[in-house]
């Protein structure tokens, strides 16, 4: 299906590359219509194996987003050991991982002074066009909502209790290595910032973004990137002015959401480079003969 995608994509957009989208923002240099800039989160393994190798057949570009802490100390990302839990618990036994947050809730309620289980459950389950209300409480609640010291205690309690994987071995199976990535950008794809530990950068003081941005800039030279003209993909598409300040005061030169639309480059609109919304892979054709949908016609 990925490769029909891109057949499609290339029958009907223009493939962009960074550099293009950059100049088309900063020099005022025109891009084609129907440009399309294909990127990628979280370092996954499955991007060398799978999509770098088309990529480079098609001499197309992609932009890929590490968050450097999986991939240069083997652990693994709270938002996919949460995707694990999910996706070990099968349906039946949904209830059965609510009632073990419920225990969990309780057990460590007087020492962070936490609310009541239905007080977070009616804050946060809400639908997304992903997830029902229950499975986004689940996310939202150890993602973001909790102190940050108990969000990990308890996602490694379940983690271990359900999937029971070694963390380290579980890591390196998960996402890219750093010579995969090294040898990505070698073959001119683009590497960027997905943060240092993947967090949500709004919740964040002023001076851990700073750490989250920094590490970030390292890393990308460490693999053979561009420090000076670097991008970034916000963990969660979150972010605050905060960010987009730092971003400017340490050279980012673009910055990505997951607010779902057409991206376009107004210089008119403030900071408008470091707002830029995206597609997600569902909302285009996976056939190379299907017709353009609605996006198409907007942009």
């Amino acid at each position: 299906m990925f490769k029909e995608q891109i057949q499609f994509l290339k029958k009907h957009y223009h493939m962009a590359t960074v550099e293009e989208v950059l100049d088309a923002y900063y020099s005022n240099k025109a891009l084609p219509d129907h440009s399309v800039l294909l990127t990628f989160d979280d370092a996954y393994k499955d991007h060398f194996e799978y999509v770098f190798p088309v990529l480079e057949h098609e001499h197309i570009q992609g932009a890929f987003y590490p968050p450097v802490k999986a991939v240069t100390e083997h652990t693994v990302l709270d938002v996919n050991k949460i995707h694990f839990i999910l996706a070990s618990t099968p349906p039946a036994r949904f209830d059965n991982l609510l009632h073990e947050v419920r225990l969990l809730l309780d057990k460590y309620r007087d020492e962070y002074h936490l609310d009541s289980y239905e007080h977070y459950f009616n804050k946060l389950a809400t639908f997304d066009r992903f997830d029902s209300k229950e499975v986004l409480f689940f996310k939202r609640l150890l993602q973001v909502e909790l102190p940050e010291k108990l969000r990990n205690t308890i996602t490694d309690e379940l983690f271990v209790k359900i999937v029971g994987i070694d963390e380290s071995s579980f890591s390196r199976e998960l996402y890219m290595s750093i010579d995969q990535i090294k040898c990505m950008v070698d073959c001119g794809m683009h590497i960027g910032s997905h943060g240092y530990d993947h967090y949500w950068l709004s919740s964040l003081p002023k001076e851990k973004q700073e750490f989250e941005i920094a590490k970030s800039i390292e890393f990308i030279g460490m693999v053979g990137g561009d420090p000076e003209n670097w991008t970034i993909c916000y963990p969660y598409g979150d972010y605050n002015q905060d960010t987009i300040d730092l971003l400017k005061e340490h050279g980012c030169k673009m910055g990505l959401c997951t607010r779902v639309d057409i991206a376009t480059l107004d210089r008119d609109m403030q900071d408008s480079i470091f707002k830029l919304p995206r597609l997600d892979v569902n909302d285009l054709p996976k056939d190379a003969h299907a017709k353009p949908n609605k996006w198409y016609e907007i942009g």
